[in-house]
């Protein structure tokens, strides 16, 4: 049955206001979403579990499985419906590459609620964030997302297993977990003053888009405080100083680096595998590159030695399986007046603390059948779960004071001091999994 005239052209006027408020928001405005099934608050834009992500849309759940919308139906339209779930759910915005802040609005007025978000792959932003019956939050975080688009004729060359990474789309995708979360209403503004922390390096470093991996990457967007700094993570696994350049990796920083953003250079695990490749030689000419090129941009290189792998001897002490290179980046900082943390020192005594058993916490090692596609057991002495990824981020919090001072002013006020020789007790430690998993290990050792 054909509709009415008049229904179409209401349908259509509607599709063109919306059209015409995401054009705005382009622009420089604000989006607004109300999450729930009841009334929706003025100048916002309505979202319920029905709501599948398209890109005619532009906004929307990747999944409606498991959403439940609850309506409170008191007055205040914004806080009296929210859509929650017993397991996380995803919710994606098409917006062009940038920084944005992004304000949520929590909580419920009948019962407690528990959030945790995470953003593009796996980027921890809110952690446990609570609250009481009938009270509300609206916490802030900035986020970054990009494009492998550097120019009108260049972009970088991802690998393949990059393509379904959802930090490569033009999304800004969420990802709602914890134990009880509840979401109210979405804000997102364009952030074009904050400044940035580039991140060059490897698998120890990249947001790890899969469970059970993770990287210090993942974790330290969480640390700072919104609106000031935001953190983007290029790096990637399986990289070396020689080939993050050849992918014009480097390339894509640059192009977006304005003066006073940093940009954190941490690599050896893959550079030590070429033979042509010596640690005071070659390795020191191509930190000395990453340096030059970044202060040709008015930012500021900061050097990161790269933390120990899992190997004890006999004795219960960290082996050294990294060489010199540790030691190169030691040298180049003090030469070239780079900032250095030195993650290396304090890995070693992080993981001599935790002990050989202990420490297979703070790494890949799972039982067989632990995740998905995995029917035998994982002994992974190179990459780190979501524990051992934390404590790493934690160090490089403390580096951060040491180091470069300047930043110490941008950190959470609560985030206290941290001693790699007192690490979080495993048995307390609470971080809400994801359902990305993956049966691949992630490129490079």
């Amino acid at each position: 049955m054909t509709a009415p005239y008049s229904y179409c052209k209401k349908s259509n006027f509607l599709f063109l206001v919306f059209l015409l408020g995401f054009s705005r928001f382009v622009c420089g405005q604000n989006l607004k979403f109300d999450f729930g099934s009841g009334q929706v608050a003025k100048g916002y834009v309505k979202v319920s579990p029905e709501n599948i992500y398209s890109n005619e849309k532009g906004y929307g759940f990747l999944s409606r499985t498991g959403l439940k919308a609850v309506d409170r139906k008191t007055k205040n339209r914004l806080q009296s419906d929210y859509i929650s779930s017993d397991s996380s759910f995803f919710f994606s915005v098409k917006l062009p590459e940038g920084n944005y802040d992004v304000k949520l609005i929590l909580g419920d007025e009948e019962g407690t609620s528990s959030t945790t978000v995470k953003v593009e792959c796996r980027r921890l932003m809110l952690e446990n964030i609570g609250t009481k019956a009938a009270e509300f939050v609206s916490p802030i975080f900035t986020v970054n997302l990009r494009s492998p688009q550097i120019n009108a004729s260049e972009k970088i060359a991802i690998k393949p297993r990059e393509a379904d990474y959802l930090h490569w789309d033009d999304q800004l995708t969420f990802e709602f977990c914890g134990k009880e979360p509840k979401i109210c209403g979405l804000e997102i503004t364009k952030n074009e003053k904050a400044k940035t922390i580039f991140l060059a390096g490897n698998s120890t470093v990249v947001d790890q888009a899969y469970e059970p991996y993770s990287a210090w990457g993942n974790i330290i967007p969480r640390f700072f405080k919104p609106g000031a700094i935001v953190v983007a993570n290029y790096a990637e696994s399986g990289e070396s100083l020689k080939s993050f350049i050849a992918e014009k990796r480097l390339d894509k920083i640059l192009s977006q680096m304005k003066a006073g953003d940093y940009l954190f250079i941490e690599f050896a695990h893959n550079d030590q595998k070429q033979k042509d490749l010596l640690p005071f030689v070659g390795y020191k000419a191509l930190l000395e590159k990453f340096i030059t090129e970044t202060r040709k941009k008015k930012g500021i290189p900061v050097l990161v030695s790269s933390m120990h792998r899992r190997n004890f001897d006999s004795t219960g002490h960290i082996v050294n399986t990294l060489g010199d290179f540790p030691e190169a980046a030691r040298q180049t900082a003090a030469e070239q007046k780079a900032p250095l943390i030195d993650l290396n020192a304090m890995s070693k005594i992080l993981w001599e603390t935790l002990g050989p058993e202990e420490s297979k916490k703070a790494f890949v090692h799972y039982p067989a059948n632990s995740f998905p596609g995995r029917d035998k057991a994982i002994k992974d002495d190179t990459h780190f779960s979501n524990y051992g990824a934390y404590q790493l981020a934690k160090c490089i919090m403390e580096g951060i004071k040491k180091a470069e001072p300047e930043l110490t002013k941008y950190l959470l006020d609560e985030l206290s001091a941290y001693d790699p020789a007192r690490p979080d007790p495993v048995k307390e430690f609470y971080f809400p999994t994801s359902p990305l998993v993956t049966a691949v290990k992630p490129d490079g050792n």
